[in-house]
């Protein structure tokens, strides 16, 4: 669990620093700009400091795929994308005149914290309360995908570790079994049908 989040970490920063000064205004995904898709990738930080200094009472939610799974009952049909985009946008301009200095500051900080936090710790976050051990591979999940999007908005390329990708692998199959897409998943890994486009468990 703190490994794969900080072997995560730990590689889509050493992504982030090699990013050309050019490169920061151009697109990243979507509608953001690269800066902005950074600035989302380091919400994966900032919202574990940010968590770990609200503790909860209850254990809401008792997993990481539980987390996923909870997600779309927020809003009916998922998290506002727009106040998604609005907080990748800011969080990109809160990285400031230095982003990829900024970027590893700010992992430094929540790696550190994630290594000395009680692991069966109740957190608050924006599913409710669940166990940091729960919490945290949704971070590490965070950083893979959007460090694989920020390798192809640059060009540059990212590797992870086999620990962290099957981690990472792990929980989505989890997730997608959990939102009883367990059957097509079988499907689409044994060959014996595709994924519809645009599928997504997360």
């Amino acid at each position: 669990m703190m490994e794969g989040y900080a072997e995560a970490a730990a590689a889509v920063t050493e992504l982030v620093g090699r990013i050309p000064d050019e490169a920061w205004d151009g697109p990243g995904l979507g509608e953001w700009d690269l800066r902005a898709l950074v600035g989302h990738a380091s919400r994966s930080f900032v919202t574990v400091l940010t968590y770990l200094d609200r503790p909860a009472d209850t254990e809401d939610v008792d997993s990481p795929e539980g987390y996923y799974a909870v997600l779309p009952a927020l809003t009916g049909g998922g998290i506002d994308a727009a106040s998604v985009a609005r907080r990748g946008r800011d969080a990109g301009l809160a990285l400031g005149d230095d982003p990829a200095a900024a970027f590893a500051a700010l992992a430094e900080r929540a790696v550190a914290a994630a290594r000395a936090a009680d692991p069966d710790m109740l957190i608050t976050t924006i599913v409710g309360g669940l166990r940091f051990a729960s919490y945290l591979p949704t971070r590490t999940i965070e950083l893979v995908v959007h460090g694989d999007d920020i390798a192809a908005a640059t060009g540059l390329d990212v590797t992870f570790s086999t620990h962290t990708t099957t981690q990472v692998a792990t929980v989505l199959a989890r997730t997608a079994v959990r939102l009883g897409h367990g059957a097509l998943l079988l499907r689409a890994l044994t060959g014996r049908a595709d994924l519809p486009p645009g599928f997504s468990v997360v």
